[in-house]
């Protein structure tokens, strides 16, 4: 039986593309403080990414749960994102990052 080999950077590009494409749609809905959190979620995420490439097959799911849970598109009444599910997301990509021993990693809310 032959066994595939993926190269690491294969899942590595699909989900850093799948986070660049949702933030550059959250550019054209989100402003100010909104906008500039999920700038820093996204540039958070792509760093879990990469640093997890060759990482535990365990530690590459919590980054992956975390990616699709940012790109998820939770739109109400018309939003693209609500204000609330910026928030989980925020929760949810600073528990990989402190799973992972990247506390360096995790989004604070910044006083506006």
């Amino acid at each position: 039986m032959d066994v595939e080999e993926r190269s690491p950077g294969s899942g590595t590009d699909v989900l850093i593309r799948k986070v660049d494409s949702h933030v550059a749609t959250l550019r054209a809905g989100l402003h100010g403080p909104d906008l500039e959190l999920a700038e820093r979620l996204a540039g958070c995420l792509r760093e879990l990414v990469v640093s997890t490439a060759q990482a535990s097959a365990a530690d590459r799911a919590r980054v992956r749960v975390a990616v699709h849970y940012f790109v998820l598109r939770r739109e109400s009444r018309g939003q693209l994102l609500s204000v609330r599910s910026l928030a989980a997301a925020q929760r949810l990509v600073n528990k990989a990052a402190r799973q992972l021993g990247r506390p360096d990693l995790m989004v604070e809310t910044r006083a506006g």
